[in-house]
């Protein structure tokens, strides 16, 4: 696993640097909101070719709704609207000193979201048209703090509480179906979104969209999947997932979640499996470690592509096989699949 093991040396030591860059950033964000990388820093396993995805999530309190009406209250945003556009500039500016490209879709995804629409909006149509679905469920399976840490483990507890809102009813036999839902369900966004909005054609658009999902059945399904293997072995260790697991989950990357279950909670017959998917997970890393235009000009090569497409088959079979040897067939197992 060498390459994994320089990607994570490699994340290290610039979100140590991120982490001093931003603290202007922190200055207007003190007790009110954090930031958060997701992606491959989120994963520790970016490279020099990766580039920054960014979150900012903020704490809440009830107020007096702007329209005075009564006792009526509603959410009030700790970090106000001009202390975000603060932290935003900020973090625009000091990505840009960094050397990193320009956040993607012009920076329309640096956007605030608080606690509030965090826990309230779950499962409600909002949750879509808010992005606050990708920005909760990536803060879960794949996220750093880079500014105010306290806030960020604050957040990340209270959304895990708003998931395992049955628990108390149900503790000797807590099943985590809502968050495994949602975990599903954002892993089926993913591809959804791979397949509306891959061009086809002319070649180099065809070549740019099989890279796409090369990476996709790697990251985008280690994201999603080490996080169902976890809680599955929890689940069938404990017969109960408590919401202290979960938040132990989030603690660990993806291949951190792999190693985990690797020494720890997986059944010996699954031990050689997943030292298959991080071995394999290791040679994707050394694959797509170039920069985006001499991947792009990889992918032009059928004989390759599909050498790639093969390897990409191969890792989601031993994620399958692993699932099914994990899972026991117990009733959580049957309800992810």
């Amino acid at each position: 696993m060498r390459e994994l093991v320089r990607r994570r040396g490699y994340s290290a030591g610039i979100t140590t640097k991120l982490r001093s860059e931003f603290v202007g950033a922190s200055k207007f964000a003190a007790g009110k909101a954090c930031v958060y990388a997701t992606g491959s820093f989120g994963r520790w396993e970016a490279s020099e070719h990766s580039d920054l995805d960014l979150f900012i999530a903020g704490m809440s309190e009830k107020a007096p709704r702007a329209d005075g009406s009564g006792d009526d209250f509603g959410p009030a945003n700790l970090l106000n609207h001009l202390d975000e556009i603060c932290v935003q500039a900020e973090l625009i500016q000091r990505s840009r000193s960094l050397g990193f490209p320009e956040f993607s879709g012009d920076g329309r995804y640096l956007d605030h979201h608080s606690i509030y629409e965090f826990t309230n909006a779950l499962g409600t149509e909002k949750d879509d048209v808010a992005n606050t679905f990708t920005a909760r469920l990536l803060l879960l399976l794949e996220s750093k703090p880079l500014v105010e840490d306290d806030i960020y483990d604050e957040i990340v507890r209270a959304v895990i509480d708003s998931y395992w809102r049955d628990y108390q009813d149900h503790k000797a036999a807590f099943m985590p179906a809502f968050l495994a839902n949602d975990i599903l369900r954002i892993w089926r966004t993913f591809c959804v979104n791979y397949e509306a909005r891959t061009e086809r054609e002319p070649e180099d658009k065809k070549a740019s969209g099989k890279l796409k999902n090369y990476k996709l059945k790697h990251s985008r399904m280690l994201t999603c999947y080490s996080a169902l293997l976890y809680l599955l072995a929890v689940y069938n260790s404990k017969k109960s997932v408590l919401p202290s697991d979960a938040v132990a989950m989030t603690k660990l990357t993806p291949t951190e979640r792999l190693e985990w279950l690797q020494d720890n909670a997986a059944p010996k017959e699954a031990k050689s499996t997943l030292v298959k998917l991080l071995g394999h997970y290791d040679r994707f890393l050394e694959t797509t470690n170039f920069k985006e235009e001499d991947l792009i000009q990889k992918f032009m090569d059928k004989k390759l592509r599909n050498k790639y497409a093969a390897a990409a088959h191969e890792f989601g079979d031993s994620m399958f096989e692993a699932l099914e040897i994990i899972g026991k067939r117990s009733s959580f197992h049957r309800l992810l699949v």
